[in-house]
């Protein structure tokens, strides 16, 4: 039997070379997402952006709600940023368009359940490659975060924004969860578990997610915490 050849020996040269071009070539399109993301948003103004599942149909109470909600902020003189596909961000996006009020689309590049919605404003259509730059685009351009209920994604969007705002790379802008009884087990698990039983947290970041289905309180935690800092600008400083 042959001895095992180690990573090197399998790793050939010609390998090696291949990649490290291709590496070059992903740093430039990588580069021309922010810097076409960073030219086209930098002119949309205060928004909020709306986090949800793509799968949620139109006659689910959550759409209806994420409708409602986006509509409402709008009147407050928000524009809306949503991951520009289907189901809630459709909803979220609606709810702007409903307003005439700005409609913003982040969207990916998936095999299946995404592609753009008919109510973001066609100069604000946004594709992306890589999620993270998608991710940054969600976090630089919004003053809110409202999270609707939603899967995998939905959760990596939260606690993404969540982790940037405890570890101090963000201020601390609201970040809000819609759907009290979808939300109610992780909200459980979080302080049974996260906090009390492994101390993995502290009792202030449970501050930083608020629960509720009331969307005149989604709008007075906002509006209270702008009142307080006076604050209305791009998140990241990038």
């Amino acid at each position: 039997m042959s001895e095992e050849k180690n990573a090197k020996e399998l790793w050939k040269p010609r390998q090696w070379t291949t990649l490290k071009g291709e590496n070059s070539w992903t740093m430039f399109k990588v580069i021309s997402e922010f810097v076409d993301g960073f030219e086209r948003l930098n002119k949309i103004g205060p928004c909020v952006s709306i986090f949800g599942s793509a799968r949620t149909k139109a006659e689910h109470p959550y759409y209806q709600l994420a409708v409602d909600v986006a509509k409402r902020l709008t009147d407050e003189g928000y524009g809306i940023i949503t991951g520009g596909g289907p189901g809630i961000m459709e909803a979220g996006n609606k709810g702007a368009f409903l307003n005439n009020a700005t409609s913003v689309g982040l969207n990916i590049d998936l095999p299946f359940e995404q592609f753009n919605n008919q109510y973001i404003d066609n100069d604000k259509v946004l594709n992306y490659n890589y999620f993270f730059i998608r991710k940054v685009m969600f976090v630089k351009y919004a003053q809110a975060f409202v999270v609707m209920p939603g899967g995998f994604g939905t959760l990596d969007e939260l606690f993404e924004v969540l982790t940037l705002i405890q570890t101090n790379k963000v201020s601390k802008v609201p970040v809000i969860l819609m759907g009290t009884k979808y939300w109610a087990g992780l909200k459980d698990w979080i302080v049974n578990t996260m906090l009390e039983k492994e101390n993995n947290i502290s009792s202030k970041d449970l501050d930083l997610m608020p629960i509720t289905d009331d969307i005149e309180e989604v709008v007075k935690i906002i509006n209270d915490y702008y009142e307080q800092t006076e604050r209305l600008k791009p998140n990241y400083e990038l």
